[in-house]
C-alpha cells in the first residue's frame, strides 16, 4: 500500500497519476464511491471524505486500516492533510479530525511507502 498525503488543492492527484502511471479509472472517489471501492480499485482519492462518510453512516472503522492491507494490499489512498489549522468548534468535525488522522497515521506505519504532496511536488518520506 502506498499513501499520498498534502493539503488540499496540492496536486496530489496528478502526482500520483504520474508517479505510478495510473488513469483516471484507476480511481475511486472517496467522496462518492461504494463502501467496497476501497477494496476493490487500484487507487482511491479523498480517502478522507470516505473516512467522514463512514463516521456519518455509523459505520465501525475500528478495523478499516487492517481490511484494506488485507483485501486490497497494494492500494495507492490519496489523502488531505487535516491536522493542520485551527481545531473545528464542532464535536463532529473534531472527531472526524481525529479519526482521520489516526487511520493516517496507522496507514502510514503499514505503507510500503508515504509521499507528501506540496505545489505539485512529491518528497517520499517512506520508503521500503
Amino acid at each position: 500500500m502506498i499513501l499520498i498525503t498534502g493539503g488540499a488543492f496540492q496536486g496530489k492527484k496528478a502526482y500520483t497519476k504520474e508517479t505510478f502511471s495510473l488513469e483516471e479509472d484507476d480511481f475511486a472517489d472517496g467522496g462518492s464511491c461504494s463502501w467496497d471501492a476501497v477494496y476493490e480499485s487500484r487507487g482511491i482519492f479523498h480517502f478522507h471524505e470516505y473516512i467522514r462518510r463512514c463516521l456519518e453512516a455509523g459505520r465501525d472503522i475500528g478495523t478499516l486500516t487492517e481490511e484494506i492491507l488485507l483485501q486490497n494490499p497494494e492500494i495507492v489512498i490519496v489523502v488531505n492533510e487535516l491536522g493542520s489549522g485551527v481545531v473545528p468548534v464542532d464535536a463532529f468535525d473534531r472527531e472526524y479530525r481525529e479519526t482521520t488522522g489516526r487511520i493516517c497515521c496507522a496507514l502510514a506505519k503499514k505503507a510500503r511507502e508515504v509521499h507528501r504532496v506540496i505545489c505539485g511536488i512529491g518528497t517520499v518520506i517512506k520508503h521500503g
